[in-house]
């Protein structure tokens, strides 16, 4: 079940347009700053630099106020030999589940492409948005929710299988609290998950090592593991303090303008 986490050297990011405040939400935590998003968006990006990242930055596009959330519209797969040589790397361009945001791909799919990454693509009547798949070193979790829906949750699974790895369905479409997997699981490696309440007896987490996020801490569980560093959500110590304690130097981050509008910190880049 565990396997050797490669080290991430790219990322790709896209700063919020004017546009992100009329982005979807479910949060009702207000409307969005739009100088405050661009100035933690700022923020975010450096601590990906600082953690050993080279970014490509993509353009705002106002034609998608979400669009900032490059997470959702591509999953890139590692290379599953034992050299996890990143020009050996795959992408899953998704097809997303909200169809104001069909559309973002595209732009993603031919940076990822210029990249020299070997493209697949879900195709309808499927739909997934990435920040429902929760890889685990050579295991994947696949989130079914109101994005991404059974068939197309099997397209990945049969594209995983077809490269070489595990998939586990992981059904949150009985939950009120969470958007997407990745809301609610983080994956910090040696086996070890980050896991809401809501999550921690689903049968597909046995036999991982869970650390679990208090009921008022549960936006904290987005967390994200990049090389030899944690990024946090700042304003959560009851959780980023016991991740210090397991021996993580963590990165805290102000999130609140891209939480208004259900994003965490996986949500704002793709890595590899």
């Amino acid at each position: 079940m565990a396997g050797i986490t490669p080290r991430l050297s790219r990322a790709i990011v896209r700063a919020p347009g004017a546009s992100f405040v009329a982005g979807l939400t479910r949060a009702n935590l207000g409307r969005p700053d739009y100088q405050l998003a661009l100035s933690q968006h700022a923020a975010y990006c450096r601590a990906l630099g600082n953690c050993g990242l080279t970014l490509t930055r993509l353009e705002p596009d106002e034609r998608f106020p979400d669009s900032t959330f490059v997470e959702d519209t591509a999953v890139i797969i590692p290379s599953n030999d034992e050299t996890h040589d990143s020009e050996k790397r795959k992408a899953i361009i998704t097809r997303p589940g909200a169809s104001s945001r069909r559309g973002e791909e595209r732009i993603i799919k031919q940076t990822l492409t210029q990249l020299g990454l070997e493209i697949f693509e879900i195709a309808p009547p499927g739909t997934v948005d990435g920040g429902d798949i929760c890889e685990n070193d050579d295991h994947f979790f696949i989130g079914i929710s109101e994005r991404t829906n059974e068939a197309g949750a099997g397209q990945f699974a049969d594209l995983l299988s077809s490269f070489g790895y595990t998939s586990t369905l992981v059904d949150i479409r009985g939950s009120d609290t969470i958007l997407h997997l990745k809301s609610g699981l983080a994956y910090l490696g040696n086996n070890r998950l980050v896991v809401i309440d809501a999550l921690a007896t689903d049968s597909a987490l046995r036999g991982y090592e869970l650390v679990h996020v208090g009921s008022d801490d549960e936006y904290a569980a987005n967390c994200l593991r990049v090389n030899d560093y944690l990024l946090v959500a700042a304003g959560f110590p009851r959780f980023e303090q016991p991740l210090q304690g397991l021996g993580f130097e963590t990165i805290a981050l102000r999130m609140s303008e891209f939480q208004k509008l259900d994003g965490g910190l996986s949500c704002l880049s793709l890595r590899f």
